[in-house]
C-alpha cells in the first residue's frame, strides 16, 4: 500500500503568500509587511491572487513529503516534474532482500495474471540474490589479492555486487523517496497527475498529496486538482468523458 506523509512545510504558508502579494501591491516595507495581516486578510490576498491569475507569490512556500510503497515506474514519472527536489532510496547501496513490489490492479483482478506476476517476481528475486552472490565473491577475491583486510573486503565487495545485480530488478520494485515542491509546482503537478488520463499509481499518490496540503494550507489549494475543475477538459478526443464525476470528487476531497 502506498503511503504519503507531509513531513514539513513553510510555517504560516497562507500569511507568507499574502505578505508577498502585499509587497507587490502596497507601499509596505519589510518592517510593516505583517502589520494588521490577520488570517482573514491573508486569505483575501490569496483569493485575489487566484482571481487575477498572479501565481508567483505562491512559489515562496514549499512542502516536503515522505512517500513509500510506490514503484520504480512511478519514480520515472514523478521526476519528470523538474521544479522539485528528490531524495530516493538507493538500490546501489541498499540491498533488496525479499524486495517488495507493486501489483497493478488490472493484474490483481485476473487470478492467472496475478499468479504469473508473482512467480516472475520470485524468479527475479532469485536471480538478483544469485547475481549479488556471484559478483560479491568475484570482488571479494579481487580485493583480497589487492591486500585489503578480510572484514573490509567483505563489506566493500557486497556493495559492489549489488551495484550491478540491481539491473535485473523490475519496474514493479518498491522504492521510498522524499519530495519537495513549491506550491506553484504542486498545483501544476495536480493539474496533470490528478487527471483521469494520468497513470493510476501516480494519480493515487497525487490525490494523497493533495489531501495533505489541503490540511496545511487550504486557501492555497482549495481549487487544486485536474484542469477540468475550472475549465473545459483540455484533453480533446482523449477526454475521459467524466467531468461531472471528477468535479464532484475533488469538491469533496
Amino acid at each position: 500500500m502506498p503511503k504519503v506523509k507531509l513531513i514539513s512545510y513553510t510555517p504560516n504558508p497562507v500569511k507568507t503568500v499574502a505578505a508577498a502579494a502585499k509587497l507587490c501591491y502596497s507601499s509596505s516595507d519589510v518592517d510593516t509587511l505583517l502589520d494588521n495581516l490577520t488570517d482573514e486578510k491573508a486569505e483575501n490576498f490569496v483569493e485575489m491572487l487566484r482571481e487575477i491569475g498572479h501565481e508567483s507569490p505562491i512559489e515562496h512556500i514549499s512542502f516536503t513529503f515522505a512517500i513509500e510503497g510506490v514503484s520504480r515506474s512511478l519514480l520515472a514519472q514523478i521526476t519528470r516534474h523538474r521544479i522539485a527536489s528528490y531524495s530516493v532510496q538507493s538500490q546501489r547501496y541498499v540491498k533488496e532482500n525479499s524486495f517488495e513490489y507493486v501489483v497493478p490492479p488490472e493484474i490483481e483482478a485476473v487470478p492467472k495474471a496475478k499468479k504469473l506476476f508473482i512467480e516472475t517476481m520470485d524468479k527475479i528475486q532469485d536471480a538478483y540474490d544469485e547475481l549479488s552472490k556471484m559478483l560479491s565473491e568475484k570482488h571479494y577475491n579481487t580485493m583480497l589479492e589487492m591486500g585489503m583486510e578480510e572484514k573490509e573486503a567483505k563489506k566493500a565487495a557486497e556493495k559492489k555486487g549489488i551495484e550491478d545485480a540491481r539491473f535485473v530488478l523490475p519496474n514493479a520494485c518498491c522504492t521510498k523517496m522524499i519530495v519537495t515542491m513549491n506550491a506553484r509546482s504542486l498545483i501544476n503537478f495536480f493539474n496533470h497527475r490528478c487527471c483521469n488520463r494520468a497513470q493510476w499509481e501516480i494519480r493515487e499518490i497525487a490525490d494523497m498529496m493533495l489531501m495533505e496540503v489541503k490540511k496545511a494550507a487550504y486557501p492555497i489549494f482549495k481549487d487544486a486538482g485536474p484542469k477540468c475543475l475550472k475549465n473545459a477538459c483540455p484533453e480533446g478526443k482523449m477526454t475521459c468523458g467524466k467531468i461531472n464525476e471528477v468535479r464532484e470528487k475533488y469538491k469533496n476531497l
